[in-house]
């Protein structure tokens, strides 16, 4: 099943959603889907009254593509959790943790804000198994 969403480049991508933003439009998230061994994409997800658009956003693993979180702040956290787990680096990122938002630690005050764990039925927390 494919999701229905327009393509877009990354030289489109800042006017496309500067242009949802003053629709109206507000970012739900975005998803990154491996598409092969060398490419990616992309997906920004948008809601406006209960009805969904989406962007399509196709490139290199390792590439590198505008940030929105200038447009729209909290698409820090999520272009954060992309380069940590793709290595797409997000240019002009408002917020960058430099590819230490999700770590394989104890969470101290010099750590990431996140650590990758994973909480077990019986209620301890034990490492994520990737």
């Amino acid at each position: 099943m494919s999701i229905e969403a327009t393509p877009i480049t990354s030289a489109q991508l800042v006017a496309e959603v500067t242009k949802l933003k003053a629709e109206g439009y507000r970012l739900v998230t975005m998803s990154s889907v491996e598409i092969d061994p060398e490419n990616m994409e992309i997906l920004y997800h948008f809601d406006k009254d209960l009805a969904l658009k989406n962007l399509r956003l196709t490139l290199k693993k390792g590439g590198s593509i505008p940030s929105i979180s200038g447009i729209l702040f909290t698409a820090f956290l999520v272009e954060n959790e992309i380069r940590d787990q793709f290595g797409v680096t997000f240019e002009g990122l408002v917020l960058d943790y430099q590819g230490r938002l999700l770590n394989d630690c104890t969470q101290t005050s010099e750590s990431s804000p996140f650590c990758r764990l994973l909480v077990k039925s019986s209620g301890t927390v034990a490492k994520e198994v990737r």
